[in-house]
């Protein structure tokens, strides 16, 4: 692997930026993380070597993108493009935030970050060029709905950084939309800093083409009475990586969480989430969905940490997965970690198949089997879309999965 030797003889850039320092340091000691760890150890060794043999061929292009801006007041936003609109003439409270700002948030979340856990942070880091860092303050509750898109480019490697801070009382819906094109690998390090009495609705919906790859981590910081809700889906990825890392601060906040990996064909999607409770009174809902179909591979990893200061947390993870194969694979593993004793936490999985039953029922009311199947489909599919805050009227992604499968 290209990358790895050239991390190694600290030639992977040639003017490297502070930030960039900092994480070449830190990855020439761990080069490549440690396949043993179960955080890792799932990973589709191959796979993972082709996500990051692209690196060497960083290039951006144009983004085409998928649906087009509905007639509703949307702040739609394009990392590593020039923003479309001027945030503070337009006078909705969002201001860029300054250069400085952006490189102490990093330096003070990659500094005590554990390089096996946040491996994908740091070569993220790395080769995150300045064009490609997208900062943001934003305050008050009357934001329009904010798109912002991250994609790669058609053979090559794209790194991309979004740090958005959410100043007390502010209300916002986010979609964030991550696009991998045909042959190319996407790495995309997003930061969520939610201050008091803040709610951010969330939508990430990322999808590729053939032979595209993504390493998407998602770190959000929750303070008192914050509402952090996120729906989340992932498909049409060759490898796909997604790590999730939620930390309520002081407790006394809460946290839904949806999401669905959708595989086919011989794909690898992963999804990894780390929730710490450090206060009392937090709460966390949160469902994790797996499709899988043909020869693919999901895997579902959540721990759920409770340390003796968050006394009264309520947290309840639900891993339930649908094997469309009899050569299709799902690993799941929800887990608990409590030290506390005045808790109300649960978790489950489940593996199952598209019910024979219900199958039969709707065949004998005249539907075909395709039809019956996916009937079934899109009702396991709903409960997370429906989650997503994206408009109907611009992209119907229920319709476009069902297409896909």
């Amino acid at each position: 692997m290209q990358i790895i030797d050239e991390i190694k003889n600290n030639e992977l850039i040639s003017n490297p930026s502070e930030i960039q320092k900092i994480c070449l340091d830190k990855l020439k000691l761990n080069p490549l993380p440690n396949i043993k760890s179960e955080y890792w150890r799932l990973s589709n060794k191959s796979k993972f070597s082709r996500f990051l043999d692209h690196s060497n061929k960083n290039k951006e292009s144009k983004v085409n993108l998928p649906y087009k801006k509905a007639s509703q007041n949307i702040i739609r936003l394009i990392i590593g493009e020039n923003n479309s609109i001027n945030l503070e003439k337009e006078n909705y409270s969002i201001k860029e935030l300054k250069e400085i700002e952006i490189v102490d948030y990093i330096k003070k979340n990659i500094s005590n970050s554990d390089q096996n856990d946040h491996w994908s942070d740091l070569l993220n880091h790395s080769l995150s060029s300045k064009a490609n860092i997208l900062g943001l303050n934003i305050s008050g509750n009357k934001i329009p709905p904010l798109e912002i898109f991250s994609a790669s480019s058609p053979d090559s490697f794209n790194a991309k950084t979004l740090i958005l801070f959410f100043e007390k009382n502010s209300k916002v819906d986010l979609i964030q939309i991550n696009l991998g094109n045909k042959n190319s690998s996407l790495s995309q390090s997003t930061y969520l800093c939610l201050e008091e009495n803040t709610s951010v609705n969330h939508g990430l919906v990322s999808y590729g083409e053939s032979k595209s790859n993504l390493l998407n981590s998602l770190n959000v910081i929750q303070k008192t009475n914050s509402e952090y809700s996120l729906g989340s889906l992932h498909f049409k990825f060759d490898y796909a990586r997604f790590e999730i890392r939620i930390n309520q601060l002081e407790g006394n906040a809460k946290t839904n969480l949806k999401g669905i990996q959708i595989t086919k064909n011989n794909d690898q999607i992963a999804t990894y989430t780390k929730m710490q409770f450090n206060g009392p009174n937090g709460f966390l809902d949160q469902i994790n969905k797996s499709l899988a179909d043909d020869k693919s591979h999901a895997v579902f990893e959540g721990s759920i940490i409770v340390p003796k200061i968050a006394q009264k947390t309520d947290a309840s993870q639900l891993s339930r997965n649908l094997l469309l194969s009899r050569h299709a694979k799902i690993d799941t593993k929800p887990q608990l970690e409590i030290i506390a004793d005045d808790v109300k936490c649960k978790h489950g999985a489940t593996i199952s198949q598209l019910n024979e039953e219900e199958l039969f029922y709707m065949r004998s009311r005249g539907l075909t089997l395709a039809e019956a199947s996916k009937l079934q489909l899109s009702s396991y599919i709903q409960e997370v879309i429906s989650s997503i805050p994206i408009s109907k009227d611009r992209w119907d992604l229920l319709d476009k999965i069902l297409k896909e499968n």
